[in-house]
Order: structure tokens, then C-alpha cells, then sequence
């Protein structure tokens, strides 16, 4: 079977019906390829020759995820966690807005560097602050559903 991949790049923009089809057909593709053995071969689209690629679990994961959020319609950005983020591009990626993301960084929540004057937070520091930060509205709804289920 032969999936068409086209070049162009997603940039800022949401994937196409055709791009989500793809993205859900290869997704689907790798996750049976990871439970029954079977291997899979991508193809270069300029050069027309087979090229095989082997998969680590964790690349197959992160790969996965990538293609479940193409593959629902989601615009993607990859930001690796030794980047320098601006006030705005971390605001953007709490969704929150850039006041409230100064306020968490004034009350220590969040490491930041300062570069003149503009404040820098390393990616890796906000993904552990919204890691701990979901964690704990996970538990906060779980108590609000559990004194919900009292009064029932």
C-alpha cells in the first residue's frame, strides 16, 4: 500500500482532509505494525527507492502521538526542551495570557533567565510547571466528582 506525503509544511496552518487522512492511516499502520512484528517501508518520494526505518518504542510513541493530533485536525509544534522560550510563546503554549504567565514567573513558579530586559523560560522548566499544574486540576476535579457523587 502507498500513502502519498507531499512536501509542503503544515507551518501555521491546520492540516487538510487529506492530510488528516493520511496522518490516520499511517498511525494506524504503525500501531498494527507494533503489535503483530510486521515491518513497514517508507518510500522517498524524490529518489523512488525503499528505504527502511527502524523504529525505537519511544520514537514509535512520540510518532504516534504526532499523527493522533494531525490526524484529528490539530495544528502541531514541536519545540525541543533545551529551547528558550519568550513571555508570549510560553503564555501561548499554557494558554494563558502573557500578564498571568509574568505573575506565575514574579511568584518563583517558573524558572526564567533574564536576557537585558526581556525574561526567557527553558522549555523543559514551563513542561514540568504544566505538567505539576494539570496534575493538580486532575486531582481538584476528582475531589469536586467525588463530592458530587456524595449528593446523588
Amino acid at each position: 500500500m502507498t500513502i502519498p506525503a507531499f512536501a509542503g509544511g503544515l507551518g501555521a496552518r491546520l492540516p487538510n482532509e487529506r492530510e488528516r487522512a493520511a496522518a490516520n492511516q499511517m498511525r494506524k499502520i504503525l500501531a498494527s505494525s507494533l503489535t503483530t512484528d510486521a515491518r513497514f517501508r517508507v518510500v522517498a518520494d524524490d529518489t523512488k527507492q525503499d528505504t527502511e526505518i527502524v523504529l525505537t518504542p519511544a520514537l514509535s510513541s512520540l510518532l504516534m502521538e504526532l499523527l493522533r493530533h494531525v490526524g484529528s485536525g490539530d495544528a502541531v509544534t514541536l519545540v525541543p526542551v533545551s529551547k528558550m522560550l519568550t513571555t508570549q510563546q510560553a503564555a501561548d503554549i499554557l494558554n494563558v495570557s502573557r500578564p498571568f504567565l509574568i505573575s506565575i514567573l514574579e511568584r518563583g513558579d517558573i524558572q526564567f533567565t533574564t536576557t537585558g530586559r526581556h525574561r526567557r523560560i527553558k522549555a523543559m522548566d514551563l513542561f514540568e510547571y504544566k505538567k505539576k499544574r494539570d496534575a493538580k486540576r486532575g486531582e481538584a476535579l476528582a475531589t469536586l466528582a467525588e463530592m458530587d457523587a456524595e449528593f446523588l
